[in-house]
């Protein structure tokens, strides 16, 4: 029986409207055998976390541009505790304040990839926490 592939969601929480980052990345993890689901452009946290629990995947990636990431990522860990989903891990990407990697950390965000991240960090850093099935 074979393992069940990581599932990941990539997400554009707000009114950024530029994703061709998270489009990038949503390929690059495709490529490297994961399951991918991207909602699209300008959503709310509660969008968000209603397509996770729905599609049950184990990876939230968020990529904000816009300079809004503490507001939208905090309101999105909090939609997760509030539906029991706290375990799902949460990655953020984008234009991100080194100032502020601390603090997004310390409200539950797994691990921050700012712009000019190598497409490799990601993928490395969800299978060393999930393992999980990846084509070579």
């Amino acid at each position: 029986m074979p393992e069940k592939k990581i599932r990941v969601l990539v997400a554009k929480p707000g009114l950024d409207g530029h994703d061709r980052g998270a489009k990038v990345i949503a390929r690059a993890l495709r490529d490297a055998g994961m399951e991918v689901i991207y909602t699209g452009l300008r959503q709310t946290p509660e969008q968000i976390v209603a397509a996770a629990l729905q599609e049950d995947v184990d990876v939230i990636g968020l990529s904000v541009l816009s300079g809004a990431h503490m507001g939208l990522t905090e309101k999105v860990i909090a939609k997760l505790k509030e539906n029991n989903a706290a375990e799902k891990l949460v990655l953020l990407g984008g234009t991100i304040l080194t100032r502020d990697i601390p603090k997004l950390k310390a409200m539950g965000v797994a691990e921050v990839f700012p712009t000019g991240s190598r497409l490799e960090e990601p993928i490395k850093f969800i299978k060393e926490k999930l393992g999980g099935t990846v084509a070579a």
